[in-house]
């Protein structure tokens, strides 16, 4: 079978990635199975530069949040700040400790650094202000947008006052408690005052609407850009919020649903800008519906690529990666029957594959699915292989992460 499947490797680059689509996708994504490895990083820092120099991308949107994100946007086009306080403050869930992340801010910048403003790449975190065991506050956005609006209509179209808005907010920590993601009784999630700023959020979002003639024509087109971002942010997270006060057995699947709502409607926004390299987890990205074990109990979501999918059809392309081995993990020779152990008997230490093709080639003899005994790793599934674009496939991963 491995000299059945040669033919459908290739070299690790743009050229080749490029190859296995019929048209410049609007959005590219690649996918990688497992988070905080450098050389899964390093690969798509090379990626993403030959796609930029040679392919004429011109935002790295990355799962991160987007809030954060305006920050290292401003470095990355227009310097402001410097590139230490660009990371710290403008990647979250820890991924600014990774070398290969601020190696990718460095580069973004160095390669913006005397071009038009046209020209320059962009950045966005493209996730929601959504930690691990955590969402945050929703003043941020909502105060954002509040502003914004204020400095351009008339005071008595606006449905509320900043005061009024910092009132139902109250403290950020209650809002941000950890323990609320496994008790929803310690959610303030559906309290009067959540319930209240939902529909004043969707009125300041009606009102951004309403208003868009007038507000396109007196703002940068940044500035309207980011009010948007402040709107979507500020309705998500409150739907979000609301959802982690839900008691019923249906709560997780809606909590991953409107996280991945939330990174859909980024991407799909990134993508009117022009065209956009993403990367991600291949659960965000894949097209195929997302699944993961929660409490011993399967959960199953549409993700953020299924969702951009459906909207742009082709425009869409998503670039999975497999991985043989990650032995400082325990993730040791995949076993030979299941497409990692296919692909690991190649010669190469890293490839790019045709997935359809390999799928065809396939059949109904498809390979057994590999199991992991990592939490943190998750194979890919061989009969999800024909809804993948392409596949870059790395042999072994040697330690590396933050430092």
């Amino acid at each position: 079978m491995t000299t059945d499947i040669k033919d459908t490797a290739r070299a690790v680059d743009a050229a080749s990635v490029m190859g296995l689509l019929s048209t410049r996708p609007r959005l590219l994504a690649l996918g990688e199975p497992t988070h905080g490895e450098d050389t899964l990083l390093e690969l798509r820092n090379e990626l993403f530069r030959q796609l930029v120099e040679r392919e004429g991308y011109r935002t790295i949107a990355i799962e991160s949040d987007c809030l954060m994100g305006l920050v290292l946007d401003d470095y990355v086009t227009m310097g402001t700040g410097t590139l230490d306080e660009a990371v710290e403050h403008g990647i979250s869930h820890g991924w600014n400790a990774y070398p290969a992340n601020r190696e990718l801010v460095r580069w973004m910048r160095a390669y913006n650094d005397g071009r038009p403003l046209a020209e320059r790449v962009r950045f966005a975190g493209f996730d929601g202000p959504l930690e691990i065991t955590a969402a945050a506050s929703p003043r941020q956005a909502l105060l954002a947008l509040h502003g914004y609006l204020s400095a351009r209509v008339d005071a008595d179209l606006l449905p509320c006052t900043a005061e009024t808005l910092g009132r139902l907010l109250g403290p950020d920590a209650r809002w941000t408690d950890p323990a609320a993601m496994r008790d929803p009784a310690r959610s303030v999630g559906r309290s009067a005052e959540a319930r209240e700023l939902r529909l004043l959020a969707d009125d300041l979002v009606a009102l951004l609407d309403q208003q868009r003639p007038h507000l396109v024509s007196v703002s940068a087109p940044d500035d309207w850009d980011r009010a948007r971002l402040y709107g979507r942010t500020a309705t998500g997270l409150l739907r979000y919020h609301h959802w982690m006060a839900d008691a019923s057995p249906a709560r997780i699947t809606r909590l991953v649903s409107v996280r991945d709502e939330m990174m859909a409607r980024n991407l799909l926004a990134l993508a009117v800008r022009g065209p956009v390299l993403v990367h991600a987890h291949n659960s965000h990205l894949q097209r195929a519906r997302s699944t993961i074990r929660m409490d011993g109990k399967p959960v199953q979501w549409w993700g953020a690529g299924a969702l951009v999918s459906a909207e742009l059809g082709d425009e869409y392309a998503f670039v999975a990666t497999a991985l043989g081995t990650i032995r400082h993990r325990g993730v040791d020779t995949p076993p030979p029957d299941t497409l990692e152990g296919l692909l690991y008997a190649l010669p190469e230490d890293r490839c790019v594959i045709d997935a359809p093709r390999l799928a065809a080639r396939f059949g109904d003899a498809r390979p057994a699915p590999r199991v992991s005994p990592w939490f943190g790793y998750a194979p890919l599934d061989p009969a999800r292989l024909a809804d993948v674009d392409g596949m870059v496939f790395v042999r072994d991963l040697p330690p590396g992460g933050a430092v």
